[in-house]
């Protein structure tokens, strides 16, 4: 947008999912090119920003510290984007010029158009039966970025992907009992990349793509228009389903033998006893009791609409959907007129690779398109 000279205002914190609500010392799950925030302007990527200051890279054989991307966004942001304002969006309205928004230091902003680049923190997921327990003894995954808290507690997390991994592997380090509980069958981690070169037949049936391997991942990658036009409830499902919980092969040796696993095992109930949980499972072996401190639900997010409570509720009521997505056109724009969502909330739209930093090239560029078209 600022490269095509729009007259816009952009508020919130710069990266706070990844500063916040990500565990300090993690890698990225996606690769290195997979991993580029989006600019006109050379110079832009995150092997650009790591050949400058000698830091280690590759396109996929390297894996990205979560401190370097951090420090890369920050970068972006300072060049690319110096007029961000920090103040945070508490209210969104209609109004006689488009939206009416309210700041958190009180200042009211009009605007003909609103772009929602929210993230998903709006979004974590937490089963029902979890989220019943007194807030003291469940938390969401997002809730933390580091673990010294649970020293010497015991702590069972909920989930099978790269997340709950992750949380497993941060907890035994800081020194927490950690268990995993997980409906599926096994732990799946992806091969570790080896450097050597593919077969021609290999690049053929797995072609390379910013979702990682796989002919679905690149027509998700090149063909979101496409995947716009599919009817409603098969888009969901394909969000539902690509790319299952999986997690990073480098992780495999930090949690067997360490974390206590148990897999094909479903929450059948909860209770609290004093100050702990007992989770009542159910497995082919038979049911089972776990009793422990605390539980993090590492059940990833769900875009819905009804999550976002700084949209007036008429508004946000008001808007066509796909589930509990908005139903966006081929510019991002809700049947708000003016009113666009990237992102996550965008998934439903166009496909999973929304889901991804990945996607955030083609959005920027879409949207800003469509953006500088309509203001003439």
């Amino acid at each position: 947008m600022a490269a095509r000279g729009a007259d816009f205002r952009i508020f919130g914190e710069p990266l706070n999912t990844w500063r916040k609500h990500m565990p300090q010392g993690m890698s990225l799950k996606s690769d290195g090119f997979a991993s580029n925030l989006s600019s006109p302007e050379p110079g832009s990527t995150l092997a650009d920003y790591c050949a400058e200051r000698g830091l280690p890279y590759d396109d996929m054989n390297i894996p990205v510290p979560l401190d370097t991307f951090i420090a890369y966004g920050l970068d972006f942001q300072q060049r690319f984007v110096p007029m961000l304002e920090r103040q945070g969006v508490t209210r969104v309205e209609r109004s006689d010029r488009g939206y009416r928004l309210k700041l958190d230091d009180g200042e009211v902003v009009e605007a003909r158009r609103v772009v929602l680049a929210i993230g998903i923190t709006h979004f974590d997921e937490t089963p029902a039966m979890l989220a019943a327990l007194p807030k003291g003894l469940v938390s969401h995954a997002s809730a933390y970025a580091h673990m010294c808290a649970f020293k010497g507690r015991d702590v069972t997390v909920v989930g099978a992907g790269s997340s709950a991994v992750e949380l497993s592997v941060h907890l035994h380090e800081a020194g927490a009992r950690a268990r995993m509980i997980a409906r599926r069958p096994e732990i799946k981690f992806r091969a570790m990349q080896t450097g050597a070169r593919t077969s021609r037949w290999q690049q053929i049936r797995h072609p390379k793509s910013g979702l990682g391997p796989g002919i679905r991942s690149m027509l998700c990658c090149d063909a979101p228009d496409l995947f716009r036009v599919l009817p409603g409830p098969m888009r969901l499902e394909i969000v539902r389903r690509h790319l299952g919980p999986s997690s990073p092969g480098y992780l495999r040796e930090k949690i067997e033998g360490k974390v206590e696993i148990l897999t094909s095992h479903s929450l059948s109930g909860v209770e609290a006893i004093g100050d702990r949980v007992r989770l009542h499972l159910s497995s082919d072996a038979g049911p089972v009791a776990v009793e422990t401190d605390h539980v993090i639900s590492a059940t990833g997010y769900r875009a819905d609409l009804k999550r976002l409570g700084f949209l007036d509720e008429g508004l946000r009521d008001g808007l066509r959907r796909v589930g509990d997505s908005p139903e966006l056109s081929s510019g991002f724009e809700s049947s708000a007129p003016g009113l666009y969502f990237v992102g996550n909330a965008a998934a439903a739209s166009f496909g999973p690779l929304m889901r991804f930093m990945f996607g955030a090239d083609f959005a920027a560029r879409r949207v800003s398109r469509h953006l500088a078209q309509s203001a003439h």
